[in-house]
């Protein structure tokens, strides 16, 4: 059989063309028809030494547009206009073949494996582990991004930086926007919008991105992303918005936390993948092995959804569930019994009025494929978006979040057997007020909280809360205090080794398996998107 050949083929009445091949070793980017729709890649040939072959889209200044990877399980790539509604005359195709010794010939693009922000994610070479087949999107209409959002983070300098540094507090950088308004920086509200999540609008001259960044080896930078758990050393990351208030071209990746390596998962799954969003719930039940992912926002849309990710097969679903349930991003969703529990959320605009937090509970039933409202008693917190919420023995803790111009520091328990609220009184010190913070359930009783944003700045500071004594204890850690962080995501994972032995106080777990804490993306409200990953031993967490 003959050598490894990519070939690409531009609308629907071209012929392919050879892009990297043994006529063709050393081709340049192949630049665009005008008026093309639809871009096909596919291989052809021994792949041999190779391993995969990266392929990227730009724009006209060379800044990428959306990046992906053949590979020998995985031989063809198909991008639309619509998918994407932002490529025109003048983009280029470049490809890049890599293999277990590179040789210089090979390159056909500069090297592109630098961070977009934080060079500090440990990641192995991508490898596809599982699932065949090619993604199939459903067309939603295109649709165009506009600076005036009010639920999408606005542009940050996206200059290369070997960490993400503190800078001085209420300072911006010049020429920046942040993530969330200063309180002199609140814009001017009517009755329809007083009580929507505050999201900057940019100021001055947009920002500059960089002309090359590559998230090929771990996610971009991004905030209201999700972030779940299926196994106990896999995690699934799904959605987020980044750098020039763009959502993510790269919605979805695989974590492995044996060695910290993403591997790129949109195009692994069959099925229509749920459109770009932020504000979203991921929830993973264990006894179906299915990801469940309901609403969240895009730009001017909001979504009331629901998204099932098959983790045995690799393959979407979209629920066409009875009941009634309302679009709404940054709420809080909980799985007990089978059965997910959603609360709170902020609605979209300009139905159903008036613009603002939910305090409903709304449960969607998977077997019966339908969404109902229980009859819920006792002392219920006032509405809110982008608070907490924890399962902690047939409980729901919810902790915090914001209804503006009021960001909470409650806690309040809903009883899942008697569905009924109540106020918790707490003791120690408390976190103070925030939203869009961290949460991660740590073992039977406990849960940690860390950042999140409390009306003029993001935090970086870290709380632990036992819910057997209803008490709040500080921790100090120089990897959770030295960057502060809003949007961001924390999960627990078990890691391979030996028992994790712990003198003082061990955590009730049946796992024996040491754990960690994972911490990744999020912003600092000073302009900047991350893609670090941030890991802590939960015996280091406990010293």
């Amino acid at each position: 059989m003959e050598e490894l050949s990519i070939y690409a083929v531009f609308g629907v009445d071209e012929p392919p063309r050879e892009m990297l091949g043994p006529t063709e070793p050393g081709h340049k980017p192949i630049a665009i028809p005008a008026f093309v729709q639809q871009v096909v890649l596919f291989t052809k040939g021994l792949w041999g030494k190779h391993t995969s072959v990266t392929v990227e889209l730009s724009d006209t200044k060379s800044n990428p547009i959306i990046s992906g990877k053949l590979t020998p399980k995985n031989k063809s790539l198909c991008w639309e206009y619509w998918e994407d509604c932002i490529w025109s005359s003048g983009a280029t195709l470049s490809v890049k073949l890599d293999s277990e010794m590179m040789a210089v010939g090979d390159l056909l693009i500069p090297d592109l494996t630098k961070k977009e922000f934080t060079p500090e994610c440990p990641v192995a070479p991508p490898v596809m582990r599982e699932g065949p087949g090619k993604r199939k999107r459903s067309a939603p209409e295109p649709e165009r991004e506009t600076a005036n959002q009010e639920n999408a983070c606005p542009n940050s300098q996206a200059s290369e930086k070997t960490t993400p540094h503190r800078k001085g507090r209420n300072v911006p950088r010049n020429n920046q926007t942040r993530l969330f308004p200063q309180k002199d920086e609140q814009p001017a509200t009517t009755q329809a919008s007083t009580r929507t999540p505050p999201i900057a609008k940019p100021r001055g001259r947009q920002a500059k991105t960089p002309t090359r960044s590559a998230p090929l080896d771990c996610p971009s930078g991004r905030w209201g992303q999700s972030l779940c758990p299926i196994d106990p050393q896999t995690a699934i990351l799904i959605g987020g918005q980044g750098a020039k208030m763009q959502f993510c071209k790269d919605p979805m990746w695989k974590l492995c936390t044996e060695d910290q390596s993403w591997v790129p998962a949109e195009t692994l799954a069959e099925g229509p993948t749920p459109e770009a969003r932020i504000g979203h719930t991921a929830t993973y039940d264990p006894e179906s092995k299915r990801i469940f992912v309901f609403g969240g926002s895009k730009s001017k849309k909001w979504f009331n959804d629901m998204h099932i990710l098959d983790t045995q097969s690799w393959r979407w679903t979209m629920v066409e569930a009875q009941g009634k349930v309302p679009p709404l991003a940054y709420h809080s969703c909980s799985l007990f019994r089978g059965e997910l529990f959603v609360f709170g959320g902020v609605f979209p605009r300009p139905h159903p009025q008036p613009d603002g937090c939910s305090d409903s509970i709304y449960i969607f039933n998977p077997e019966m494929a339908i969404w109902y409202q229980p009859i819920v008693n006792g002392d219920k917190p006032a509405p809110r978006s982008g608070h907490s919420a924890c399962v902690v023995e047939g409980k729901i803790f919810i902790f915090g979040g914001w209804d503006t111009p009021v960001c909470f520091n409650d806690m309040y328990m809903l009883d899942l057997g008697l569905m009924e609220f109540s106020a918790v009184k707490t003791s120690g010190t408390p976190p103070s007020p925030r939203s869009w913070h961290g949460c991660a359930l740590l073992s039977d009783s406990r849960f940690l909280v860390h950042g999140g944003y409390n009306g003029n700045n993001a935090l970086s500071d870290t709380f632990i809360f036992n819910t057997e004594t209803s008490s709040w204890t500080t921790v100090v850690h120089p990897q959770l205090t030295s960057v502060p962080r809003a949007g961001h995501s924390i999960i627990n994972m078990t890691t391979a080794g030996s028992q994790d032995s712990m003198d003082e106080e061990p955590i009730k777990d049946t796992d024996e398996s040491p754990k960690q804490l994972f911490i990744f993306g999020g912003g600092d409200n000073e302009g900047s998107f991350f893609s670090d990953m941030i890991t802590l031993s939960m015996k280091e967490l406990e010293d």
